[in-house]
């Protein structure tokens, strides 16, 4: 049925791209509402600001939307070995993330670690193998080509680094996925007619699956997302970023979730190299804990603020983008 269903929408973009969010949109709304009672409860951060407000609330809601995403790309995608192997290391990591939400103690940042990069190596092993005149990265008008197995090094570690960052940004009602609809929308304009590949379709889905998320995750959330769906986000940003050509790209269109969760991963990586405990002391990590208490601002200040930062960073890259290629 799902092979019947897909090649129905092969050669019809637009059609493919329109009911696969549709269906992303209204089934996701429906099943954290339906569900939400069911998800595990957050049980608060205890060194998060404003941590102790989250207890008590349905967290895992990556559980919901990833599911409903991977479901549209077998609907409405071309099925494929590739495509296939993709979703099936988003479930994997989808897993991982719920199963540490709902640990009664969460896990340790080894076993994550050791699980991440897994995902992470067999993502870009996949792209390798069916992409390989996409191993580099445009400098300017010219494409530069990277030997295969340092390019495959530089994908482990974006794939890595985009999961992590994208994680620690989850900390405040709606910034994380607010963030990732900003990061992965540029990749869609760089080149005419790349929304109509597979993989960029299928990202399609997972942002009307995270728009259906955010009408419960708006200041005061009644739905948390947790590493169920964070950790999903960084993987599938890192994976446009490789498929547009553009991964150096990854770096503007994610800036703000490089400063908020990249800060944190930073801070703590020193204090482990240099045994410093009062390394970066004066600024809190993630950056939107220290907007929250050093700078004061409510939760609807650090998202609104974030994300127009991030746009206006959009904007601006993207246009130098054009004028260079003019």
């Amino acid at each position: 049925m799902f092979q019947l269903i897909s090649d129905t929408f092969m050669h019809s973009y637009p059609e493919a791209l329109l009911t696969g969010c549709m269906f992303s949109f209204i089934l996701t709304f429906l099943a954290i509402y339906v569900l939400n009672d069911r998800l595990p409860r957050d049980g608060g951060k205890a060194f998060a600001v404003g941590g102790q407000a989250s207890a008590g609330k349905a967290t895992g809601a990556g559980i919901v939307f990833v599911p409903v995403y991977v479901l549209a790309t077998f609907l409405c995608v071309r099925l494929s070995v590739e495509m296939s192997i993709y979703m099936g290391l988003v479930l994997l990591e989808m897993i991982f993330g719920y199963l540490d939400d709902a640990a009664v103690k969460p896990w340790g940042r080894l076993k994550k670690g050791l699980l991440d990069l897994g995902c992470a190596a067999g993502g870009a092993g996949t792209f390798l193998y069916f992409n390989r005149e996409l191993s580099g990265f445009y400098w300017g008008t010219s494409f530069v080509t990277l030997p295969k197995p340092v390019y495959f090094c530089l994908a482990v570690l974006l794939i890595l680094v985009a999961i992590n960052v994208t994680n620690c940004s989850d900390g405040v009602d709606g910034l994380s996925g607010s963030l990732f609809i900003a990061s992965v929308t540029p990749f869609f304009l760089l080149e005419k007619g790349l929304w109509q590949t597979d993989f960029f379709r299928s990202t399609g889905f997972l942002v009307a699956a995270v728009m259906a998320y955010l009408w419960f995750n708006t200041p005061p959330s009644s739905v948390l997302m947790g590493d169920a769906g964070s950790r999903v986000m960084g993987y599938v940003i890192a994976l446009c970023a490789m498929f547009s050509g553009h991964p150096l790209l990854y770096i503007p269109f994610s800036l703000m979730l490089l400063l908020d969760g990249g800060s944190s991963l930073f801070k703590i990586t020193m204090i482990h190299l240099t045994g410093k405990k009062d390394f970066m002391s004066r600024i809190r990590t993630p950056l939107h804990d220290h907007a929250r208490k050093n700078n004061g601002w409510a939760i609807q200040q650090v998202t609104q603020r974030f994300l127009l930062m991030q746009i206006v960073t959009d904007f601006v890259v993207g246009l130098i983008y054009y004028m260079s290629k003019s």
